[in-house]
């Protein structure tokens, strides 16, 4: 029992020895790194966040999520990696092209009207009794979802028409 002691004792100068200056150096440094990080877990909303995170980490560990997480970062990694320059540029100047014709008031005021064609075509197909076949010479063309599709693209056409020819006239800003 007494050489419990001793035994610590020479353990601890077998590694007094053993250690150079630089080797207590870098670990003084790792163990000052250390309580930092310690100390900053401390904080409130560190640690709130952490505990956060782990949770989020937990339920996508249950419902197989991370696994298609971690999927999709090796992905983007492999497409990083794989991506060349030009493709780069080439990319980018896609985006800028869609984002300068398709980010439009333009495109945006059209979308709008070809909603509000959609809507004014629904509330048409829902008039009863505008039915019947073209000669009725072909089954399909004489079923009534064929009819009441057909009656919705005509009346959908006629109205995306008609909004169109009020967006020709209509004064451009």
């Amino acid at each position: 029992m007494n050489e419990l002691p001793n035994d610590m004792a020479r353990l601890a100068q077998g590694v007094r020895d053993a250690l150079s200056d630089s080797m207590v150096e870098r670990l003084t440094s790792t163990a000052g790194n250390a309580l930092e990080v310690v100390d900053k877990l401390n904080e409130p909303d560190v640690k709130d966040g952490i505990i956060a995170l782990l949770d989020a980490v937990g339920t996508l560990q249950r419902t197989g999520a991370l696994q298609t997480v971690i999927d999709a970062l090796f992905m983007l990694h492999a497409m990083r990696s794989a991506a060349t320059d030009s493709m780069v540029d080439r990319a980018f100047s896609f985006i800028e092209h869609m984002a300068n014709n398709l980010g439009t008031e333009d495109l945006a005021t059209l979308a709008h009207e070809a909603k509000g064609a959609m809507e004014d075509a629904i509330d048409s197909c829902n008039i009863p009794g505008g039915g019947g076949g073209l000669f009725g010479t072909m089954r399909m063309l004489s079923q009534k979802e064929t009819q009441e599709a057909l009656r919705f693209m005509l009346s959908f056409s006629c109205s995306l028409k008609k909004r169109a020819v009020y967006l020709a006239k209509a004064p451009q800003v």
